[in-house]
């Protein structure tokens, strides 16, 4: 018996995800994370983080799966998460449009097809978006000296 089985059964759904991930059985990760869940939500300090607690789970699984192919079907990858393909497509699409992931969704293909940019590319992006925070601290700084 481990030592985070021994401490308190609510350390053995924790244990339960982190391994699932680790061994990359993403159908028992799905699984961990619906009986870490009511832990999150009965617990005072975690409860109104619950919801982003397993967003973030659910986007950390799908973009593990997807760093390991360059295109899979909506099929294969919702048989290996456990879940049925609308589901996925559902989830998966809404990650996409807030950024979280970095593929798309070819519906009549039936494929999901990651486009990992370069380190160049995301340098430059990293620049523009601390420039425009830059300015936009600026603007803030020249508004409170000019009252």
């Amino acid at each position: 018996m481990s030592l985070i089985q021994t401490l308190s059964p609510k350390f053995l759904f924790q244990s339960k995800l982190v391994n699932a991930l680790y061994e990359c059985d993403y159908k028992a990760y799905l699984h961990a994370m619906v009986e870490v869940q009511p832990i999150l939500v009965a617990d005072r300090f975690l409860q109104p983080h619950a919801g982003y607690i397993i967003r973030e789970l659910h986007v950390l699984g799908y973009k593990q799966f997807l760093d390991s192919y360059k295109s899979v079907t909506i099929e294969s990858m919702a048989s290996s998460f456990g879940v049925g393909t609308q589901f996925l497509d559902l989830q998966l699409s809404r990650f996409i449009a807030a950024g979280r992931l970095t593929a798309k969704i070819d519906k009549f293909g039936g494929v999901v097809e990651t486009n990992r940019p370069d380190l160049k590319n995301a340098q430059y992006r990293d620049m523009i978006q601390q420039g425009d925070l830059l300015l936009n601290r600026i603007q803030k700084l020249a508004r409170v000296v000019d009252l």
